[in-house]
């Protein structure tokens, strides 16, 4: 009875984890923000409760501070969320809570471009605090007898801040020294963390992709009313990102999804939205190869069951 050996170039090979810990860095964003809703008061909740003759006790009611659609408060959330799709979009996602993975090559550009994000928010933050008297006395006239100046401070340029750190998820060197077994047993729990961590970037991208291109493929099937369904040129575009971003970040540790990210790409290689929308012929040939992706990743996600080691914001 014969024996099947291992190919020694192969065994040979660092794991997928292992690279992953190799290749990246973990990034953390730290985002400083004040609250726009407050809690109304014991007596405010007992007042409200009376005007429906119920119990306060079953009553849950907050204030909003000030109007969060005002022009200068949106221009600072907006900024907040290019902060964070920034950090999103160049790392891998990690099991720890708040942390991801940033590939050590990309370090020097994702500062670089967290420090313009930083100014950014600065600038956006004193415009906002010059408006700030505005929205308080407009809250004033809104909230009546729920306003208190008590709740506004003078300033809000201290109230709204972004900052990252790398921070190490690996054990400390000096363990190696005090407690070698402890270290060793530190050292293989991390390497059971970066290959959850392979096993969630694999996870996270299929279904990415499978959202990408299940939804530009019920735009281009049917019809709404005898016309064909409107779709936005940013459904390609999204998927032309994916596949950059994937082309990026994938170690390339599963053959079938890189096969399947790869027939996607081919499907819109060359297409043109307006051809879409001219074409029916070339709109049911896209929507169709589209579908036969999505339902290999559909088979692709069940055979691998979602892990829930997901924690907390990614």
């Amino acid at each position: 009875m014969s024996t099947m050996l291992e190919d020694p170039v192969t065994q040979n090979q660092p794991s997928h984890g292992t690279r992953l810990q190799a290749e990246t860095t973990a990034a953390r964003l730290h985002i400083r923000w004040p609250g726009t809703r407050k809690s109304l008061s014991r007596d405010q909740k007992l007042q409200a409760a009376g005007a429906f003759d119920a119990d306060s006790r079953t009553l849950s009611a907050a204030k909003r501070l000030f109007d969060t659609s005002h022009p200068s408060f949106r221009a600072v959330s907006a900024i907040k969320t290019k902060a964070g799709a920034l950090w999103k979009g160049m790392t891998l996602p990690y099991i720890e809570p708040g942390v991801r993975l940033l590939r050590r090559g990309d370090v020097s550009e994702f500062d670089d471009r967290m420090i313009v994000i930083q100014v950014e928010l600065s600038e956006a933050v004193d415009e906002l605090d010059l408006s700030f008297a505005e929205l308080v006395d407009q809250a004033r006239n809104q909230l009546g007898h729920l306003f208190d100046p008590a709740d506004y401070p003078d300033s809000v340029s201290d109230l709204f801040g972004i900052t990252w750190d790398f921070p190490s998820v690996t054990p400390p060197a000096y363990l190696r020294t005090v407690n070698p077994e402890l270290y060793e047993q530190e050292c293989q729990r991390v390497k059971a963390k970066f290959a959850e961590a392979v096993e969630l970037a694999e996870q996270t991208f299929a279904e990415e992709l499978s959202q990408l291109v299940g939804h530009l493929a019920e735009r281009l099937s049917g019809s709404v009313d005898g016309k064909p369904k409107v779709f936005r040129d940013s459904a390609i575009a999204n998927l032309n990102e994916f596949f950059g971003r994937f082309q990026h970040l994938n170690i390339g540790s599963n053959d079938d999804l890189n096969q399947l990210v790869e027939n996607a790409r081919q499907v819109i290689t060359g297409v043109d939205p307006q051809d879409l929308r001219d074409r029916s012929s070339l709109r049911e040939r896209v929507a169709r190869s589209l579908t036969e992706v999505e339902t290999s990743l559909d088979e692709l996600m069940t055979d691998r069951p979602r892990r829930n080691i997901i924690r907390g914001p990614r």
